[in-house]
């Protein structure tokens, strides 16, 4: 048959692909080597993480998505499909839902632990912070990698059970946030900017030192930012533990995965949120730019500019 067929009768219901290249790609089997962007290496080891390398990397990175799975489960198995005999898959990630806010007509979804996530992102329709943080320039350094992005995934386990015995206190605290309202413990809604010097009425810091959210804000940053694309994600039952694998598919893009790095460091030596997580996959793929019609492909300025 000329299609896998578990698709037929289904629209595309906003079915998208994103391709990039990792690291290992250009690593000389195939002559790639002089065009490898300085920006493509290996994501140094990261505090706190202890990765699996059945779940790490990778030569080409896929990422379907769309708003229903089959569709985009349909978009994988036939790239995978076409490609073999030469290409082997070497791990998938199946993510649901949503996990941070990238329009401003959308309201910030939840993550497992049940707290608004992303309510800081970089906007879709903000060009200015897409072009200071997102999209590659003249940086780039490899001409095929202009106007593109660098794509981080990290696959982060979520000990759900333990955080479900916590109190409500202690949780926001952590985050930074209360948990129904999303509002910054300095604030009273979601939207309030953090306000990270205020104190309670017992003169301790209404955002702990160690928030989640202190950490990570731009503010306490030099004005670093990235864009969230994450994913919720369940692949059942850890059969040493008995509790679920579930978690955070941690997806960004920036210009330069520097950015990532240097705000996982902090936050994996910092964040208060390391007690209920672990980093457990690690990738890094550069996305060149979007197909514009059918005479291209994807990697066609790598491969024949």
């Amino acid at each position: 048959p000329a299609d896998t067929g578990e698709a037929v009768g289904l629209p595309p219901t906003y079915l998208t692909v994103t391709v990039g290249f990792g690291p290992s790609l250009f690593d000389g089997r195939f002559g790639l080597a002089p065009r490898r962007p300085a920006a493509l290496a290996d994501l140094p080891a990261l505090p706190g993480e202890m990765l699996d390398p059945a779940r790490s990397g990778g030569d080409i990175g896929i990422q379907a998505c769309a708003n229903d799975p089959q569709v985009a489960f349909h978009a994988v198995r036939n790239l995978a499909r076409l490609g073999r005999g030469t290409v082997v898959t070497r791990w998938t990630q199946l993510g649901f839902g949503r996990t941070s806010a990238t329009g401003a007509a959308q309201e910030t979804p939840r993550n497992l632990m049940g707290f608004k996530d992303g309510t800081r992102n970089i906007r879709s329709d903000d060009s200015a912070a897409l072009d200071k943080h997102v999209w590659v320039g003249a940086e780039a350094g490899q001409e095929w990698m202009r106007g593109g992005s660098y794509l981080v995934a990290r696959r982060i386990r979520m000990f759900v059970e333990t955080w479900d015995r916590d109190r409500l206190s202690d949780q926001e605290a952590v985050f930074g946030r209360a948990k129904y309202t999303g509002a910054p413990l300095s604030g009273k809604a979601e939207f309030d900017a953090p306000d990270f010097a205020a104190r309670t009425a017992s003169g301790e810091l209404a955002i702990p030192d160690n928030a989640h959210i202190r950490l990570a804000a731009f503010e306490n940053n030099d004005g670093l930012r990235i864009l969230r694309r994450g994913y919720s994600f369940t692949d059942g039952i850890d059969a040493r533990t008995g509790t679920l694998d579930a978690g955070l598919f941690f997806i960004s893009f920036q210009k330069d995965p520097a950015q990532s790095v240097a705000l996982q460091r902090k936050l994996g030596s910092q964040d208060a949120l390391n007690e209920y997580i672990r980093h457990v996959g690690s990738a890094l793929f550069a996305c060149p730019q979007g197909v514009s019609d059918a005479s291209g492909y994807w990697g066609h300025a790598l491969f024949e500019g």
